[in-house]
C-alpha cells in the first residue's frame, strides 16, 4: 500500500509539473505568435481573455467528469488534450484561428487543472497529512523547465511551431505512461490508523458544505487576483515608480516567483504544525504587510523586500483553499475544486486589469493598497477552515512512503 501510494504522489508531482511546463511553453512563445498572426498588443490582450475564459469553462466541465468517471481517466484524457492542442497556438494565421486555438488550449489546461488538484486532494486524504502544496511548487519548475526548453530550441534554430509541437508530444507520452500510478477510484476514501474512514471535516458553524465551498471560492478569488497583480505589474513598479532599468526590474517579479515557489515547498510542513487556516491566515497578513511596504516605501531594498514578503506569505494561500474544497465532500472533490479554481482564476485574470484601471485614477503604487485590503480580508475569513482539529495541539503525522 505504501508502494502505491508513493507512486500516486509521484505521479501527481508529474502531471503538475507538465501542466505548469505546457502552459509556460505557450506563454515563452507569445512574442513568436503575436509576430507570426500580426496582431497588435492591444488585440492580443483581448484574446488572452478567450485563453482564461476557456480555462473556466474546462474548468466547469472537468470537475463533475472527475467525480463520475474518476481521475483515472480524466486526469490523463486532459493532459493528453492539452498536450496536443499546444501547437495550435503556434499554426494560427489570423486573429479567429488564434482565437480558436486559445479557447480550446485554454479548456484543456483548465481541465487538466482541476482533475489533478482533486487527485490531489485524494492522494492528500490517503497520506493523512498535507501534501498539497508541494504539489503546486511543481507546477512553477514546469514553468522554468518550459523557458528553459524553449531558451534552448531558439538558439539552435528550431521553429516554435516544432518546438510547441514536440513539447506536446514529449507530454503526452509521459501523460500515458503515468496513467497506473494514479489512485484508482476505489482508493479514494481511505482508512486511518485506527481503522475508522476519514471524513470531511463538519462544516463550520451549521453552513452547508456547498455554502462553505463559495466562501472558499470567494477568498480564492481574492488571493489569485493578487497574485494575478504581482505577475504583471511588480516589474513595472520597480521601472516606472522608482525608475529602475528594465534588467533590475525583472527581478521584482523574480523576487516574488522564488519566494512564492520557495514558500510552497515549505507549506506543507508548516501545515502539519500549525493547520491550514494558521498559515492562510497568518500568510495573508505577511502578504499584506509585504504589499503595503511595496505600496509606501521609497526605496529599491524596501521593494525587493515587500514583493518577496508577498510572494511567501501568498504561497500557502491557494493550496490549503483547493485542499479545503476537495476534502468538503470527498464524493464531490472534483466538482467543489472546480468552483474553487474557476472563481480564483477569474481573479488571477482580473487583478492585472483592476490595477490598471486604477492607475487612471492614482500613482500605480497606491492601487497596490487594493491589495491589502484584499489580503486583510483574507485573513478575517481564514476561520471557514476552522476544524475540530484545530481546536486541539496538532501531533506530528509519520511521513508515508518516505
Amino acid at each position: 500500500m505504501e508502494r502505491s501510494l508513493l507512486g500516486a504522489r509521484v505521479a501527481t508531482y508529474v502531471y503538475f509539473v507538465l501542466c505548469g511546463t505546457l502552459m509556460g511553453a505557450w506563454v515563452v512563445h507569445i512574442p513568436a505568435v503575436e509576430e507570426r498572426v500580426g496582431v497588435s498588443h492591444a488585440t492580443l490582450g483581448g484574446l488572452l481573455v478567450l485563453l482564461g475564459l476557456g480555462a473556466f469553462a474546462g474548468m466547469q466541465v472537468a470537475g463533475p467528469l472527475t467525480d463520475r468517471l474518476g481521475t483515472r481517466v480524466v486526469v490523463p484524457a486532459t493532459a493528453v488534450l492539452c498536450g496536443a492542442s499546444l501547437v495550435l497556438p503556434g499554426l494560427a494565421r489570423d486573429p479567429w484561428t488564434l482565437a480558436g486555438a486559445l479557447l480550446v488550449f485554454g479548456a484543456c489546461n483548465g481541465g487538466l487543472d482541476v482533475s489533478m488538484n482533486a487527485h490531489a486532494v485524494h492522494v492528500e486524504k490517503a497520506y493523512g497529512r498535507p501534501v498539497m502544496s508541494g504539489f503546486h511548487a511543481t507546477f512553477s519548475v514546469g514553468g522554468v523547465l518550459a523557458a528553459l526548453v524553449a531558451a534552448g530550441a531558439t538558439s539552435a534554430g528550431v521553429s516554435p511551431v516544432a518546438t510547441m509541437a514536440a513539447i506536446g508530444a514529449v507530454s503526452i507520452v509521459i501523460a500515458l505512461v503515468s496513467v497506473r500510478a494514479l489512485m484508482p477510484a476505489a482508493s479514494v476514501t481511505e482508512k486511518t490508523g485506527s481503522g475508522e474512514e476519514t471524513h470531511a471535516s463538519p462544516a463550520v458553524g451549521g453552513r452547508s458544505s456547498g455554502g462553505r465551498v463559495w466562501l472558499l471560492a470567494v477568498l480564492a478569488l481574492m488571493v489569485m487576483l493578487c497574485e494575478g497583480a504581482a505577475n504583471d505589474w511588480s516589474a513595472l513598479h520597480l521601472r516606472d515608480v522608482l525608475g529602475a532599468s528594465t534588467s533590475t526590474a525583472a527581478f521584482a517579479y523574480g523576487t516574488f516567483a522564488a519566494a512564492m515557489t520557495i514558500g510552497r515547498l515549505l507549506a506543507d510542513r508548516v501545515v502539519t504544525r500549525f493547520g491550514s487556516m494558521a498559515v492562510l491566515r497568518h500568510g495573508a497578513i505577511m502578504a499584506a504587510v509585504g504589499i503595503t511596504l511595496v505600496a509606501l516605501g521609497p526605496w529599491m531594498w524596501a521593494a525587493f523586500a515587500g514583493w518577496a514578503l508577498f510572494g511567501l506569505g501568498l504561497s500557502g494561500t491557494v493550496p490549503q483553499l483547493f485542499s479545503a474544497a476537495g476534502h468538503a465532500d470527498p464524493e464531490a472533490a472534483g466538482a467543489n475544486v472546480s468552483r474553487v479554481a474557476g472563481l480564483g482564476y477569474v481573479g488571477m485574470l482580473a487583478g492585472p486589469a483592476v490595477i490598471g484601471w486604477l492607475t487612471h485614477v492614482v500613482a500605480l503604487n497606491h492601487t497596490f493598497i487594493l491589495l491589502t485590503l484584499l489580503c486583510v480580508t483574507t485573513a478575517v475569513g481564514a476561520g471557514v477552515l476552522r476544524t475540530n482539529s484545530d481546536a486541539a495541539p496538532r501531533s506530528e503525522t509519520a511521513d508515508v512512503g518516505r
